[in-house]
Order: C-alpha cells, then structure tokens, then sequence
C-alpha cells in the first residue's frame, strides 16, 4: 500500500468518526465539472485580429508562451486538463471562432466558425459554454453596446447576440449536454450620467429581442451577468446587479454571479441562496478581485471556501453551474488554470467533508455552540490526505508535482513559441 493510500485509510476512519463518508464524497467530486475559461491562455486576444483589448478589460503581464494559434490554445488546454481531476468543461467567447482568414462580422457568426472546438470537445469528452463579445471591437468603442442611443449599433449588438444563442444551441445539440450562454457587456458611463434610465430601457429592448428568439432550452441555456463598475465605466454601469436581479426573475433565466463584480466588502457567497428563491439556476463566475474587478487567479480563500460551503449545504449543486474567470500574464498561463481549478474543487471537497446533516440538526434545535464547534474542528481534519487519494485515483499529479509538468512543457513548448 503506497504511502498516500495508507494516509488516505487514517484520514477516511477519521472522518467516519464525524459522520462523514470519504469514499462518497471522492465519488461525488469526480461528477461535479468545472468550466474552465479559453481566454487565460491567450490574455483574451482571441482570434479575429491582433488588436489588443479594450471595452472595460485588461490583462497585466508579459510572461512568455502565450497562445497564438487555435491549435496551440487547444494544446495548452489539453496539458493544463491532464493535471485537474474530475469533469471540465470549456467555456468559449465569440472572438476564438475560426474563420479560415476571412473576416466575418460577429453579428454573422454561426456555427460552422466553432466546429473545430465541436469536435475538439468530443474528443475531450468535456461540454462547451459559450459567450457573445461585447468588447473590442469598433462598434463598441464609445463604451455602449446593447444600450447604445445608435439604432444601428444596438441592432448589430442584438443580431450578436441572436448569433450566439444559435451558436451554444449547436454546441449542445452536438455535444448532447446543455451550452449554457452568458451575456455581459461593458456599457456604461466613466462620469456620472444626467439619466441613469434610458441606457437601461435601450438594454431591456435589446435583451427582449434577443431571447425572443426561440431556442431550444436542452441544449443552450441562457445567462445574464452584472457588475459594478469597469474600467470607463467607474461611475455608471447600465447592467447593474438590480438591473440583471430583475431580468433574470422576470425571464426565469440564469443570474451570473462574477466574484470580482460587487463592492469588494460584498460576497457572491450570501447571495447565492437568495438568488435561487427566485431563479432557476445560477451561473458563478469565480474570480478573485484585489481592490477592484482585477480577475486575479482563484485562491483558496474563505470566500472561496464560502462559496463552495453554500453550494453544499444548501444542496445546490444541480443548480449551481461553475465557471473560472480570470486572466494572469504575469505567470506561466497553464499553472493559472491548474492552481485556480484545483482550489475550486479543493474548496468543493472541503464542503463536503463537512457533517452538514449534524450542523444542519444542530441548528435546528438552536444549538449553536455545537454548530460552531464542529465547524471549527472540521477545519483541522486531514483534508489533504484525501484529496491527494483523489488526485491519484483520477490520474493526476499529486501535491506540487504537476509543477514539474509545467515546468518542462514551458520548456519544450511555450519558450519556443
């Protein structure tokens, strides 16, 4: 018996003295999948021109090895999947789609341009996500896109954004597993505006058009996604989180939830239960701000450990879909994806090894002394023990050495490039 396996039997008979089976939860990790996001191994570049970013986004650092090519994004997927246990997904903006050179507006994109991600999923086995790009792009340049005063720019947004649906309605129909759509834009004001309401109309027109659109809902389900500010839009943001709030409820669609997108004493954590009173499904976008929607790589903070304990106690998971979002040049791009999707599921796994039933019947008898306790004592169980068991039964590197994985493919690989 190897020396993880050994740790991992110390750790499981540990755990049952709480009430806790080991070997379900291991079982019940491996179905949970991550969307993990394209754009980090590109620094959100994608593939319709060399024009770099603009529309409220920015990505700091110039760490060498960045993708280039569609194939060398896909390769640094592939390697990046090899050391993350348990389901993935990938989640696909508009701007990755693959034209064979000829320029094709975003309001004619179809299908067809994201075939080779199609088939590359497959082969991969993992589902798609998909998102309209309201950034970088000359039609967005005076900061309004869905809520632009111009009929004609708003109507181009509009016919994006029907392009899209169609677009995540192909990917799950091929892939037999549900697309799930997410619209974020960057309109807003960098001062304060003299009519906070007309943007906001000119945006409920524009959505309304866009989900009048019929598509069939197993297999592309549509998403809306608040923020608070941006970069240009510090003052005023026209899809704001009451905006969004109440689209989402009023269209029983899904409400995307961006770490990074609230006041930075605010939590995506506490607005987790509130939200599915009202929606049917919640989108996270899990991020982690550093004073400002900043995207940095995800950590294992208690925010994210919040997160994940909300999703577990509440028995959310069939409602809760989980994605990454952040951007990092400033490190290796491929150990981004790896440290931000391992602590994600090492945040989920921390939930689950909870006695949730025990603090949930403690709670309901008003025993509150009990519920703090066992939830401070579970923070120092041998946690690690079973997530390395996990990590090995998946087939994926154990502690740091998916760091010397990294390491050798940035050496062969991404220093060429």
């Amino acid at each position: 018996m190897s020396s993880i396996a050994k740790s991992y039997e110390l750790a499981r008979e540990a755990y049952a003295a709480t009430g806790v089976d080991t070997d379900k939860v291991i079982e019940r990790l491996a179905k949970v999948a991550v969307s993990l996001h394209c754009w980090q191994g590109d620094d959100v570049f994608g593939f319709e021109s060399s024009v770099g970013l603009d529309g409220g986004i920015q990505v700091t650092g110039n760490y060498p090895g960045r993708a280039r090519t569609p194939e060398q994004l896909r390769a640094d997927l592939e390697k990046a999947f090899g050391m993350i246990p348990g389901k993935k997904r990938l989640n696909v903006h508009a701007i990755y789609a693959e034209t064979n050179g000829k320029k094709v507006e975003r309001n004619e994109l179809e299908p067809a341009h994201f075939a080779n991600w199609i088939d590359w999923a497959k082969k991969e086995d993992i589902g798609l996500d998909f998102n309209p790009s309201y950034f970088s792009h000359p039609n967005a340049a005076e900061g309004f896109t869905l809520s632009h005063r111009d009929n004609a720019i708003r109507k181009y947004w509009v016919e994006h954004g029907i392009a899209c649906r169609k677009i995540g309605e192909a990917m799950g129909k091929a892939l037999n597993n549900a697309c799930i759509t997410n619209f974020w834009i960057p309109d807003g004001y960098k001062d304060v505006p003299a009519d906070r309401l007309a943007p906001r109309m000119r945006l409920k027109e524009s959505l309304d058009e866009i989900f009048a659109v019929n598509i069939d809902k197993n297999y592309n389900r549509d998403a809306v996604e608040c923020k608070l500010f941006g970069i240009g839009s510090e003052s005023y943001v026209v899809g704001s989180h009451e905006f969004y709030m109440g689209y989402a409820v009023a269209k029983q669609i899904l409400l995307c939830l961006d770490a990074g997108h609230f006041h930075p004493t605010e939590v995506i954590s506490d607005k987790i239960s509130s939200a599915l009173l009202w929606v049917p499904e919640v989108l996270l976008h899990v991020s982690r701000g550093v004073r400002w929607d900043s995207d940095h790589v995800v950590m294992l903070t208690d925010e994210l450990r919040a997160i994940a304990e909300e999703i577990v106690r509440g028995n959310f998971m069939n409602r809760v879909h989980i994605g990454l979002d952040f951007f990092d040049a400033s490190i290796n791009r491929i150990a981004a994806w790896v440290i931000g999707a391992r602590n994600m599921q090492k945040a989920l796994m921390l939930a689950m090894l909870e006695p949730s039933e025990t603090l949930r019947k403690a709670e309901s008898c008003g025993d509150y002394t009990t519920r703090l306790a066992l939830i401070e004592e579970a923070k120092s169980m041998p946690f690690s023990a079973v997530w390395d068991f996990y990590c090995e039964k998946q087939g994926v590197p154990v502690g740091t050495k998916w760091l010397d994985e990294v390491k050798t493919y940035e050496r062969d690989v991404l220093l060429k490039r």
